[in-house]
């Protein structure tokens, strides 16, 4: 869990995680998000066995938690190792099969102790106004999540955890940068949660909230594994990576015929080359967009299966992208920029790949009262002095503006046009230097809710 300490006390008086003020609310439960009747908050947590720490009140994490955070112990001594490799490869060289095997006698009953305290101490409670999330071993903190400021709520099933059969809770509040989590959850409380989260941040009564259970949903865009595979071949920063990972390390072996020197540069060139290519397959593999109540339903990955939901009217901005070798097959790839989150889920993707008009009926849901073809239509070169001041890349800025967006388009190679609603844009700025004032030329930036 991930969360800005807060006062020991739940109940009193002290500013919430997103800096507004908050007030003495009612502590009753009135969902739990696996479908437990609402208890009321009598107690600060219950006693267990006397050799334990007070549980804190609330509901639990799944019981195969305490394995994920038992590694906790054993990275620290990995990291320890890692910042003087000299000293800890001296120690490793001393040791005897005796000592090593005391050793991990020792540190793996350690490290399973310290991941059972901390889901002991852990626990998270829904009230009529917030989510709780308890946790601290040694030093209590609860975070208090106001859910009318939860802008999505994501489900995440690494391959690990869906062979368990849990899944994880990520949650997007207003004012934060970094995602709140509950990891682990049982999948089926999970969803329920998330359910119940969402149905309360649109407004649903409290009371009602828990029984409204997951909204239906209608699938708008489905992407297929060979579409996938080949705009990902007609990249060229896949082709680019892949020669600097075949031309650098070989002639640095032949300038130096130093194997750490070619291996320091191989290995960040063989990340990024898989980055690019297969590991993008792997995360967007059979990606889906639906449309629910909730908002917009979001389903992908391979071994990490991701689920993100955005509420509606969270998008702040589209970015449709279209590289050079996809322009003769009309596909498009479509970004988008999500209040308080900035790049949104999945790295800002809404769509991977797909032909324009496939994209344009989800751009259509995504932006009610939006024409994307004529948004597209409405873009203007910038004025052929311009070459003065951008003698290149002048060829590719354009931009226009529809009674419903403004639109911004850039790029010679790669064509990126961002389309922003009127509502959405919080300020305008007008930025003009000498050599523009001179050839009567000018600067506009939209700022975005994101």
């Amino acid at each position: 869990m991930t969360g800005d300490p807060a006062a020991d006390d739940p109940a009193a008086e002290g500013p919430d995680r997103t800096g507004t003020p908050a007030t003495r609310t009612d502590t009753r439960a009135t969902g739990t998000g696996a479908g437990t009747p609402a208890t009321p908050a009598k107690s600060h947590g219950t006693r267990g066995p006397r050799f334990l720490p007070r549980r804190p009140e609330g509901n639990r994490l799944h019981p195969v938690t305490p394995w994920r955070r038992a590694w906790a112990p054993l990275a620290g001594l990995l990291a320890f190792a890692a910042h003087d490799l000299d000293r800890a490869r001296e120690w490793s060289e001393q040791l005897t099969a005796a000592w090593t095997a005391l050793g991990l006698a020792v540190l793996l009953p350690v490290a399973a102790g310290y991941g059972f305290l901390s889901w002991w101490c852990t626990s998270y409670l829904v009230t009529e106004t917030e989510l709780r999330i308890r946790t601290g071993l040694f030093f209590r903190r609860t975070a208090h999540i106001r859910l009318d400021r939860v802008q999505a709520v994501d489900i995440s099933r690494p391959l690990p955890a869906r062979i368990a059969g849990v899944a994880k809770l990520k949650l997007d509040v207003v004012g934060t940068e970094d995602k709140d989590e509950l990891a682990y959850l049982g999948e089926r409380q999970a969803v329920a949660l998330r359910a119940e989260l969402l149905a309360r941040a649109a407004g649903i009564a409290p009371d009602a909230a828990p029984e409204a259970g997951e909204a239906p949903a209608r699938e708008l865009l489905r992407v297929p594994l060979r579409a996938l595979v080949v705009s990902v071949l007609l990249r060229g920063s896949v082709w680019g990576t892949l020669a600097a990972l075949l031309l650098v390390p070989t002639l640095l072996w032949l300038a130096t015929e130093s194997v750490w020197t070619v291996l320091a540069t191989a290995l960040p060139l063989a990340g990024g080359c898989w980055a690019a290519s297969g590991g993008r397959v792997v995360r967007e593999f059979d990606w889906t967009v639906a449309e629910s109540p909730d908002g917009l339903r979001l389903d992908a990955g391979l071994l990490d299966r991701q689920h993100a939901t955005v509420p509606p009217g969270r998008v702040q901005a589209v970015r449709i992208a279209q590289p050079l070798l996809w322009r003769r097959r009309d596909w498009v790839r479509v970004e988008m920029e999500v209040a308080g989150t900035g790049s949104g889920t999945g790295d800002g993707v809404l769509v991977p790949v797909a032909t324009w008009r496939q994209a344009a009926a989800v751009l259509a849901r995504v932006l009610p009262g939006v024409d994307p073809d004529a948004a597209l239509a409405a873009s203007r070169p910038v004025p052929r002095r311009a070459r003065w001041c951008a003698p290149v890349v002048r060829r590719g800025y354009g931009h226009g503006v529809t009674p419903d967006v403004f639109v911004a388009r850039q790029g010679l190679l790669t064509r990126r046009t961002t389309l922003v609603p009127h509502a959405k844009v919080q300020s305008v700025r007008y930025a003009q230097g000498p050599w523009e004032r001179r050839h009567r030329l000018a600067d506009v930036c939209v700022d975005l809710g994101a």
